[in-house]
């Protein structure tokens, strides 16, 4: 996938910084966990879930842009190479990011083969994940709770909502182009809300075991800024045993598929104990 190619800005610092940004994607799990939803149930939404896909991607990169300014985590390395604040400077990134969220939704509705419904569905699960009630809600409590000791539960809370809301909505997006049924929706909303947070279990985990060359970004972050996260709260033994224990109530939630699941069960097997 390809989420920045069809994006044109008359802004030629914009434009440079988009073509900055688009020569490394990153991993696109997000999309491609929402092109094998839409093919479990029906391959003919595959072209519709692409493009929603990229969508999404484009919804996270602008959380990773804003996300590493220095009013929030304040990092200068990002998937290999420098933030884009770094790279150009806060206004630039600022505006970056303002301008990839509003053409996430401008993607969504360009969607031809899908019905009016369909696309207000999209736009409706997408935007929340994104808003007050997921990433922008998740990512505020996470600022809030540095340099406090958080219970599991209330940090199970910012997780859900600052990483795994938006690879939920990612996963009911691919289920919304192959207009699923609500057993099949369900089905997958629980599998893609247990990998989400299985997904940062791990980041959790890799962000004290791995280093900033493998990562592609800053290692050991989180113990600086003296953040809860669930090495702090479990031990390294026990968060690895609660992705795994995540990861296998993800793979539960897909018995209804049968084998027809397998590549998603792969995707999610590499999202919980990837490497990097």
């Amino acid at each position: 996938m390809k989420p920045f190619a069809w994006i044109s800005c008359p802004a030629p610092r914009l434009a440079d910084a988009i073509a900055y940004l688009a020569k490394h994607p990153g991993k696109q799990l997000r999309s491609r966990l929402t092109l094998l939803c839409a093919e479990l149930i029906a391959e003919e939404s595959a072209d519709a879930a692409v493009i929603a896909g990229e969508a999404i991607e484009l919804l996270h990169t602008y959380s990773l842009v804003h996300d590493d300014l220095p009013a929030m985590d304040d990092d200068d390395l990002r998937r290999g190479q420098p933030t884009l604040h770094c790279a150009f400077d806060e206004a630039t990134a600022i505006l970056t990011g303002d301008g990839l969220q509003a053409a996430a939704f401008q993607h969504l509705v360009s969607i031809e083969s899908l019905s009016d419904t369909q696309r207000v569905d999209l736009i409706r699960v997408i935007s929340k994940a994104v808003g007050f009630d997921g990433m922008v809600g998740g990512q505020a409590l996470d600022i809030a709770a540095e340099h406090k000791a958080l219970e599991p539960n209330a940090l199970k809370n910012i997780h859900r909502l600052k990483t795994g809301a938006l690879i939920a909505a990612s996963a009911e997006a691919g289920a919304i182009c192959a207009n699923a049924s609500a057993e099949q929706r369900n089905a997958l909303a629980q599998f893609a809300a247990a990998v989400g947070l299985a997904f940062q279990v791990t980041d959790d985990v890799l962000d004290v075991t791995g280093d900033s060359e493998s990562l592609g970004k800053t290692a050991g972050k989180d113990i600086k800024a003296k953040k809860s996260t669930y090495v702090s709260v479990l031990g390294l033994a026990g968060a690895k045993e609660e992705a795994d224990r995540l990861l296998n109530a993800a793979l539960k939630a897909l018995d209804i598929f049968d084998d027809r699941a397998d590549p998603l069960r792969a995707l999610a097997r590499q999202m919980v104990h990837r490497q990097t």
